[in-house]
């Protein structure tokens, strides 16, 4: 993962009044993993900035099943949560802690006001749109056209990717959550994907091969 420090200080490079104003008007709230931050339905007053941990982005379907959208690591903000605080309107998407966070909640007024005042944070917020709609586009494309062992082996790549070196802590069931698909079908295609030496199972862990 980036560090959010990294992230910071290159935004107090760029303007320090900007981060100063950050953590003067926002408000800094810690939470456990399997928390809910965000909820569906819910009128956006704040926008979340994640200085440690990582969330999950989801967007839960009519018949229950949940779709991963995507992750904020640390450094990142929501840009649906962005989206919400301009439209003043009901969040579209649930937001969950996966590792313990510390995240910092910006009052939408001062999103908005940020965005006229400091390019810094106008390019900040630009850049993370720019992330998510090609992370999204990449999803969309692999619904559409991929196969569900496809998106499986996508998903370890991405959760791989916030980890380097380290051995995948998921469950089945949560994979499964995440593809929208059932556990069963996830068990049968890691099984397959081990048989063809892509991965390597273990206890609630997953070691990606390739």
């Amino acid at each position: 993962m980036i560090p959010a420090q990294s992230i910071l200080q290159e935004l107090h490079r760029q303007s320090p009044e900007l981060v100063d104003e950050l953590f003067e008007f926002g408000v800094l709230k810690r939470y456990t993993a399997g928390s809910i931050v965000v909820t569906e339905s819910a009128f956006i007053r704040s926008v979340p900035l994640v200085l440690s941990g990582l969330l999950r982005v989801i967007r839960t379907e009519e018949d229950g099943k949940e779709i991963l959208l995507y992750y904020l690591q640390p450094g990142e903000s929501c840009v649906m949560s962005v989206l919400g605080s301009f439209q003043k309107g009901p969040s579209q998407i649930q937001a969950e802690v996966e590792e313990d966070a510390e995240i910092l909640f910006i009052p939408n007024d001062k999103v908005t006001s940020f965005l006229t005042r400091y390019p810094a944070w106008l390019n900040y917020v630009l850049g993370l749109y720019h992330k998510r709609f090609d992370e999204l586009l990449a999803m969309v494309n692999l619904m559409a056209f991929g196969s569900v062992d496809d998106r499986l082996l996508e998903l370890l790549r991405k959760k791989q990717s916030l980890h380097p070196g380290e051995s995948i802590r998921v469950t089945h069931e949560q994979l499964a959550d995440e593809l929208g698909t059932a556990r069963v079908v996830v068990s049968r295609l890691l099984k397959q994907m081990e048989s063809q030496g892509l991965v390597r199972l273990g206890r609630y862990r997953i070691d990606l091969l390739v």
